[in-house]
């Protein structure tokens, strides 16, 4: 019988009758199945924010076709060999030294630059709610969706008259929120009044939901605890934000299936050298001399002492097919001639299995998934430690990757990952004109170093 037989969330085995096998996966309408017959996740839904999903006692905007895009993610990327540490890559490139405090000023030349500084207060407010751990939950999300989700909350003491402050914020991982959907039932994001946080992954059954009021950049001490959502917003979309290696997903589903097709292959492969047609005459005519020989012996007897001759038969010929030592191997068998002189003789044929061109055509595929990965996830190739061509980049690819990542990609994340402490500094300390930013010490070449700076820098 044909049979579907499942190897993992994206990919199954189609079983022949005839014993051919055919590696099926992601299904032809785009969607990616966990279970044949149940569709998990669509990667080319258009109607994600049409209309709203339900949760609890709120109506929400759904993140994704069954509202569950970072969960979607986090379970894709986590069975590549390459997406994790092309992100943790892309965080410490980010992250450089760590985040400090600067001010804006202009040089002689009347160029903008940076100063950096330190600032005993700020540093002091930062360090009493673990900034650098909120840092790093952030852009975990913001690098894995494009997106993330905090909480502002202020000191207890501006409900008793004290000045209103920003006490500490609080990373909500994105998976865990939605936006709710706004009551005028507009696509626009900012009519969104209320973010919502829960166990989204599991319809939020066991924690309930919480509801925070959306932040009010124009009035930061307006409520207790206020919750945004920050993202770097994706064309055509209205709500979320979608990763900029979206358009590779299904590169990485590939490319992390090709070493389960392989295991898949050699522990449940046909793996037949050669196929014996013997001759149907053959064993009806030792049929006939049992019956002649033993004529007591019922059908079923009959059938077991063919089974029995059948077996050792194929003992030996497995032995001189197979068999290492033997410099040159033979088969004799008797070839049946029936009433009107046709010969039906035994044949051994070699079976051609192409398991070297179809490992050739998964390696192929897998070299292809690297380039469209690294690609798609927009880090030089260089920068991510990957090898192209059979080799690693030169010291002074590397050194230009560098170079031009932090002069064209670290702005635009930076702005963003920071722009809530940001907020937090102008509303606590609004005399002061200081910010935060991610500190990025230049790299030198070791012609540029003399000698004698070298040996300290050992």
């Amino acid at each position: 019988m044909t049979q579907i037989k499942k190897i993992s969330d994206h990919t199954a085995a189609l079983h022949l009758d005839d014993g051919r096998v055919y590696i099926l996966s992601n299904a032809m309408d785009g969607s990616i199945r966990g279970s044949f017959g149940q569709t998990i996740f669509r990667t080319d839904a258009k109607d994600w924010e049409v209309m709203p999903a339900t949760v609890g006692d709120y109506k929400i905007v759904p993140y994704g076709w069954n509202n569950n895009i970072p969960v979607f993610i986090r379970d894709t990327i986590g069975g590549n060999n390459l997406a994790p540490g092309i992100l943790a890559r892309q965080k410490g490139l980010l992250w450089g030294q760590g985040p400090q405090l600067y001010t804006m000023h202009y040089d002689e030349g009347g160029q903008i630059a940076q100063r950096w500084t330190d600032d005993p207060e700020v540093r002091t407010w930062l360090e009493s709610w673990r900034y650098e751990e909120y840092l790093l939950g952030i852009m975990e999300d913001f690098l894995s969706t494009g997106g993330f989700f905090d909480a502002k909350h202020l000191a207890k003491g501006g409900r008793i008259g004290r000045q209103k402050r920003i006490a500490l914020i609080e990373h909500i991982p994105v998976k865990n929120a939605r936006l709710e959907w706004p009551e005028n039932n507009s696509n626009q994001i900012r009519d969104c009044k209320h973010i919502i946080v829960g166990d989204m992954e599991h319809g939020c059954i066991n924690t309930g939901t919480r509801e925070y009021p959306v932040f009010d950049e124009s009035a930061p001490g307006r409520y207790p605890v206020a919750a945004s959502y920050k993202r770097i917003g994706t064309f055509g979309r209205d709500f979320y934000a979608l990763p900029q290696f979206w358009g590779a997903m299904r590169w990485i589903i590939r490319g992390s299936e090709i070493p389960t097709i392989f295991k898949y292959v050699t522990d449940n492969g046909i793996n037949l050298a050669y196929h014996v047609h013997s001759s149907q005459s053959y064993w009806d005519y030792r049929r006939n001399v049992l019956h002649l020989a033993n004529p007591e012996w019922t059908d079923a007897q009959i059938e077991a002492e063919i089974m029995k001759i059948t077996t050792k038969l194929l003992d030996s010929m497995t032995q001189v097919l197979t068999g290492k030592e033997n410099a040159g191997k033979m088969f004799h068998s008797i070839d049946c001639v029936d009433e009107t002189g046709n010969v039906h003789p035994w044949k051994i044929e070699a079976i051609d299995q192409k398991i070297k061109d179809f490992v050739e055509s998964q390696l192929k595929i897998a070299e292809a998934s690297v380039s469209a990965i690294t690609s798609g996830m927009g880090l030089h190739p260089s920068l991510s430690n990957i090898m192209v061509n059979g080799k690693l980049a030169s010291g002074s690819e590397m050194l230009y990757a560098f170079k031009l990542y932090l002069n064209s990609d670290t702005a635009i994340p930076t702005m963003l990952l920071t722009s809530s402490i940001n907020e937090a500094i102008r509303f606590n300390f609004p005399e002061k004109r200081i910010r935060l930013g991610f500190y990025h010490q230049s790299v030198k070449t070791e012609e540029s170093i003399s000698s004698s700076d070298r040996i300290k820098n050992q």
